[in-house]
Formats: structure tokens, sequence, C-alpha cells
């Protein structure tokens, strides 16, 4: 193996055990939407945003995330995707990439990241949701790929998302650790809309930087995917505003139409990770097939 391989592989497990992490942290108590997924029922709930009992690696990652999480790190950020050279390759060549970064021979990892999107796509099959919900549960974890495209740690990649701009949420995992960013004494970052209209809309804010926001930048002008599709990939992190109600102030009527969509994914994120394994090659023909219908053979990444 070579050093480079070696070095990503290490990064692919640190970050799925993040991500694991998290997901533990997230997993849903109680009823979730009133158009129930057959996943939320037959799933235990017992672990609501249980963030006191969370592991200390998840609690040492939201307090590196909120400190670093700032307005200039965010407008760089965005920059920087605009301007360095994009890769060219098909979803499908995406999702075989992504599949890299976990080395399936690692004793903590039983499931890899190709079989992982295709648990999420097919309980959204088997629920009988249309095609561009299958497909969106398909690749939905794909900014992941962030950590081969200049990420500088796990910290902007994944994690729960929120409004950066204007006062961090005390509805945020972890609030007080929010002191600690520099944005949280700005004279007018600091302040309720901060940078922000009233009710302007979430497409006109910024949310801190992560594997959501990339994909849906990626995606936003390369796909047919509707609205509510790209809605449940930019916001499937946003715990603050699709589970806690936060940032009801900047948001617009259109909003609140999405914020039903992203609560009817949400269970397919948390609760589709199974022991049940999934044969990747034989469910190819068919997800090709949906992807041909919803994004060009080559995409911009």
């Amino acid at each position: 193996m070579s050093v480079v391989t070696e070095e990503l592989s290490y990064r692919g497990r640190e970050l799925e055990s993040i991500s694991d992490a998290i997901d533990d942290v997230n997993v849903l108590k109680g009823k979730t939407w009133s158009k129930k997924s057959e996943l939320d029922e037959n799933k235990s709930k017992k672990s609501f945003r249980n963030y006191e009992n969370a592991c200390d690696r998840v609690k040492d990652f939201y307090r590196l995330q909120h400190r670093k999480q700032t307005v200039e790190f965010n407008l760089k950020a965005r920059a920087a995707f605009r301007n360095r050279k994009r890769v060219s390759m098909s979803v499908w060549q995406a999702i075989e990439l992504l599949n890299t970064l976990v080395d399936e021979s690692d004793p903590d990892t039983s499931m890899s990241q190709i079989e992982h999107l295709l648990q999420t796509a097919e309980a959204i099959r088997r629920d009988g949701k249309p095609e561009w919900m299958q497909v969106t549960g398909l690749l939905h974890d794909l900014g992941k790929l962030l950590l081969l495209f200049g990420s500088e740690g796990q910290w902007d990649v994944v994690g729960d998302t929120f409004v950066v701009g204007c006062q961090f949420s005390e509805k945020c995992i972890y609030p007080e650790t929010f002191r600690s960013n520099p944005d949280s004494r700005h004279p007018v970052y600091s302040t309720k809309f901060g940078i922000y209209e009233p009710n302007c809309g979430l497409d006109n804010v910024m949310l801190c930087w992560g594997h959501d926001e990339y994909l849906y930048q990626v995606l936003k002008d390369q796909c047919t995917l509707p609205p509510e599709g790209l809605a449940m990939i930019r916001y499937h992190s946003f715990y603050p505003w699709h589970r806690e109600g936060a940032y009801e102030h900047l948001c617009n009527e259109n909003d609140k139409k999405l914020l039903a969509a992203v609560q009817a994914f949400n269970p397919y994120d948390l609760y589709s990770k199974s022991d049940e394994r999934v044969n990747p090659e034989k469910l190819r023909p068919y997800y090709e097939g949906l992807i041909a219908k919803f994004f060009p053979p080559i995409l911009e990444w």
C-alpha cells in the first residue's frame, strides 16, 4: 500500500468513525413526521440526540467545528470550491471513489460506503417512495468526497450544520462551545439576523461548509432532481432547523414546504444502516437507470 493510499485509508476510517458517532447522537425518539416510514415505525429510538452521554470523540469534534466554522472560513471555502480545477466523472464513478475512502479490511468497519448508500436507497424503494427520492438516498452522502478534495479535517466535512453570519442558535448541539468562535463576539455576526434580512429564505443564507453544502453546490445546476430532493441533500444534517425548530426568523414560505420533505428523508438517513448485506453489482443496473433519468453522463465535482 502506497503512503498516499494508506493516508487516505486512515482519513476515511476516521471520517466514518466520526460520522457513525454523530449518527448515534442524532438517532430520533418518538414520531418524526405524520407520513411515517416503515423504518421509523420499526426502529428503537431510545437515544434521541443524547448529547451528554455522547462519546468524547463527538464532544471534541463539535468543540473544534464550532470554533473553526466562521464567516471568514466559509467565504474562503466557497471561493476555493469555485476556483479549483474540478474533477469530471459520473455519479457511479463518484460512488466508487467514495468507496475507496474506508479500508474494508479494518475490523471496525463492517460495511462499505457503497453498501450504506444502497441500503438507504433500498429502504426508500421498499417504502414505495418516488424514483427521485430513491436516487437522492443513493447519493446523499457523496459530499464526503470533500475528504479527497481539500478538506482541512473532519470538522469541515461532517457534523450537524448551522447558519454562519448571524447569532449561533441555542438549539445547536453544545451551544456553549460557540463562545470560542470569534464570530460570537462580532458586532454584526453575533446579532439575531446578522448579515441577513428577516425571512430572507434559506437559499440566501450561508450554512456551515461540509458534505451537505458541498454536494448541493455541485448538483444544483447539474441535475433535474426536484427542489425537495435538493433540500434533502442540503439540509439533512441541519438538525437545529429540521428537528429543533431553529432559524424560523430566516425562513420563508418555501422553506416551510421543503421542511416536510427533509423530515420525511431523515429516518432513512439514520435508520437504514444494517448488518443485512446488499449486492452492489446486482443493484447497479437498476440504480444506473435511475441516475440516467436525473443526471448527465458526466458531472463536474
